[in-house]
């Protein structure tokens, strides 16, 4: 092993190699055997839409003959909110490689701690050392435009790339799959509007002004969108990610000095829960609150009623979809493989996978929901 391999090896304690799939056999395109879906749970927060086009795309892909496939997935870790993807990502890799097509690594540091610099040099440096050692298609959580130029000399070699998470327009990426931001972030805006009084009023956004991430800053703009459409005033709290008693206590200050008073708060991101402990600091408790994401402290004001609704990311079909679309792209063309995903294909390369609203009386159906499929948070 590299000595990049083993500093991966080392920070993630993982490394998957799917079962049934080390062949080197020239007819092992001849006799592949047919994908196998390994199938969900009933559940009213299963995504059907989604799951037609994987069924689609898994029906044609059952009908090609290629070589089997080397495939490289590098996540941001795999842990926390990143471990739903590493569930992803394993099962269509173990399913893909079951039937003979693929083989390869689900790879990313074990913590989410992990310094982001550090982490883009690692990830463009396995980019580099997967292609040199034949990958075909590589999936990936990137941390930031400094993955780009590693990922387009992989994509002038021919190998297909999939963004998950984040997306990475300013490369040459092939698709990208995960949450569209800002019409997330009008959807979140309209479940907390259906719960307010008539305005005049003020919505607080526990939010992202900062252009130095444009996710979060597009997310914030669809939820004002959603309220100044309403007719509602807005005020945007640029979350203090890294200091909660300074994030809360400055939005105490805004939801007391608000002029008109707040009505509603709304959270963005997966530390949205705070709305809850700013409105408590403003001796402000039956403000109606909506959040993002599905914290373990989300999930806990949800069962007391406190946070009335969350919207989560599908991050288990990020991951399981990305390994699909790689293969799938090699196997029948790129422009196949977007015309099955069209129903939910934007801009010709955005795979939308929209977010689950789960009500707060719903917490714990979901919670044994995300259970059963093995993408707990």
């Amino acid at each position: 092993m590299t000595m990049i391999g083993r500093n991966w090896a080392v920070a993630i304690g993982l490394m998957l190699a799917t079962a049934a799939c080390g062949s080197s056999d020239p007819d092992a395109a001849q006799t592949a055997a047919p994908i196998e879906r390994r199938p969900l749970p009933q559940s009213e927060f299963i995504p059907h839409e989604i799951e037609a086009t994987i069924d689609e795309l898994v029906a044609e892909i059952n009908k090609s003959a290629i070589e089997p496939m080397q495939i490289s997935v590098l996540l941001k870790s795999l842990d926390g909110f990143f471990a739903p993807i590493a569930t992803g990502a394993n099962r269509a890799m173990g399913e893909l490689g079951v039937s003979g097509r693929a083989t390869g690594n689900v790879l990313g540091p074990q913590s989410a701690e992990t310094e982001l610099k550090e982490l883009e040099k690692f990830q463009n440096q396995h980019i580099k050392q997967s292609v040199a050692e034949g990958a075909e298609g590589i999936v990936i959580t990137p941390v930031g435009e400094g993955n780009a130029a590693a990922l387009d000399e992989a994509i002038a070699d021919g190998i297909p790339v999939v963004t998950l998470d984040a997306d990475l327009a300013s490369s040459k990426r092939h698709i990208y799959v995960g949450i569209l931001n800002e019409d997330a972030g009008e959807l979140a805006g309209k479940t907390l509007v259906k719960m307010l009084p008539e305005g005049p009023g003020t919505v607080l956004i526990h939010g992202w002004a900062d252009p130095i991430w444009a996710d979060g800053v597009n997310r914030t703009r669809g939820a004002r969108k959603a309220f100044e459409d309403a007719g509602y005033h807005v005020l945007v709290h640029q979350s203090i990610y890294h200091d909660q008693a300074m994030d809360v206590e400055l939005m105490r200050g805004e939801i007391e000095d608000a002029d008109p008073p707040v009505v509603g708060l709304i959270g963005m991101f997966i530390d949205s829960y705070r709305c809850v402990l700013a409105a408590d600091a403003a001796n402000a408790p039956d403000l109606p609150i909506v959040t993002f994401d599905f914290a373990p402290e989300t999930a806990g004001y949800m069962r007391q009623g406190r946070i009335k609704a969350t919207h989560v990311q599908r991050q288990y079909y990020e991951g399981y979809l990305g390994p699909y679309i790689v293969y799938g792209i090699k196997s029948i063309g790129l422009d196949a493989v977007k015309e099955i995903l069209a129903p939910q294909l934007v801009e010709d390369s955005l795979f939308g996978l929209g977010v689950d609203v789960v009500p707060w009386d719903r917490v714990d159906a979901y919670s044994e929901f995300l259970d059963e499929v093995g993408a707990e948070q």
